[in-house]
């Protein structure tokens, strides 16, 4: 039975994981979080790894606290950097395959077009420089497949979709920025494709291809967009108002364009990517019905 190890699963991405895992049946999934596996310790991890045996890990595990990773690089860094770098030299020398999850962050959201795998990267704030450790950690073992996505959001933990339907519930209006453009990202969808992906190869319907590869919902928008969006389909009265980012003034440079490119990951895996307002309106639907 094929064991697939999955950290950081107390999180949006590790849980709509787990959500998911009962319908792959013959696969032994072993979630952790912190309190099972501090990927941080690495004598700790390589002794959790050792005795797991997964032939599959999937790296959810993640400091995320955008903001707060400015006063805290170095923690940040262990977590996204140190950490993923202890799981490598865990599975060093077995056949163990890696999947790891990285950010638009890496990204100075510059670009006048779609951002590639092949873009130049240069992260401006201190999480995309903890997560570009991260990637490069990965890439350090020849069976990882790192996948960068943005604007992640589930139905799960705390995330920009549930602070708006807080928001228009007490308030009669919002400012939201709309000079950020991007791909939002349902995390279910991505938890999906990584399934997919992983039993594909498992069931020989393709190899699995390692590298770096980008994931988002199709469609472009910015977070007024999506605001928008989310009020109108939960028939709020409170009305979104189009704001500057320079409104909100942050310690953090957020990227002004993140808009990344799928056409790899869609090719190389046969992988079908839904519209942001569909996984969007199926996210705000699941949320209803909790």
């Amino acid at each position: 039975m094929t064991t697939i190890l999955v950290t950081g699963s107390a999180g949006q991405l590790g849980s709509e994981i787990r959500e998911r895992s009962v319908r792959f049946s013959g696969y032994n999934f072993i979630f952790t979080d912190t309190g099972e596996l501090d990927i941080t310790d690495a004598a700790a991890t390589t002794l959790f790894i050792s005795s797991a045996s997964p032939a599959w890990i999937i790296n959810c595990a993640a400091y995320t606290a955008v903001e707060r990773a400015e006063e805290e690089e170095q923690l940040a860094t262990l977590i996204n950097g140190t950490g993923v770098e202890n799981i490598v030299r865990a599975i060093t020398g077995t056949g163990c395959r890696l999947i790891h999850i990285s950010t638009d962050y890496v990204f100075d959201g510059t670009s006048p077009v779609p951002y590639s795998e092949d873009s130049r990267i240069s992260p401006s704030s201190a999480y995309g420089r903890s997560k570009l450790a991260g990637e490069k950690g990965a890439l350090g073992w020849p069976l990882a497949l790192v996948i960068r996505t943005s604007w992640l959001y589930s139905s799960y933990g705390n995330n920009f979709v549930r602070t708006i339907l807080t928001k228009a519930g007490s308030s009669e209006s919002i400012d939201v920025v709309f000079d950020q453009t991007g791909s939002p990202t349902y995390a279910a969808d991505l938890a999906s494709a990584i399934l997919d992906i992983i039993s594909g190869v498992i069931q020989n319907r393709h190899p699995f291809i390692p590298g770096i590869f980008n994931y988002s919902d199709e469609g472009v928008c910015s977070w007024y967009d999506i605001a928008s969006e989310i009020i109108a389909a939960s028939e709020s009265e409170c009305v979104v108002n189009p704001v500057r980012s320079s409104a909100y003034p942050s310690k953090v440079k957020r990227p002004s364009y993140s808009v990344l490119d799928k056409s790899k990951i869609k090719e190389t895996y046969n992988l079908k990517i839904p519209h942001w307002r569909v996984s969007l309106n199926n996210c705000l639907t699941k949320i209803n019905s909790i």
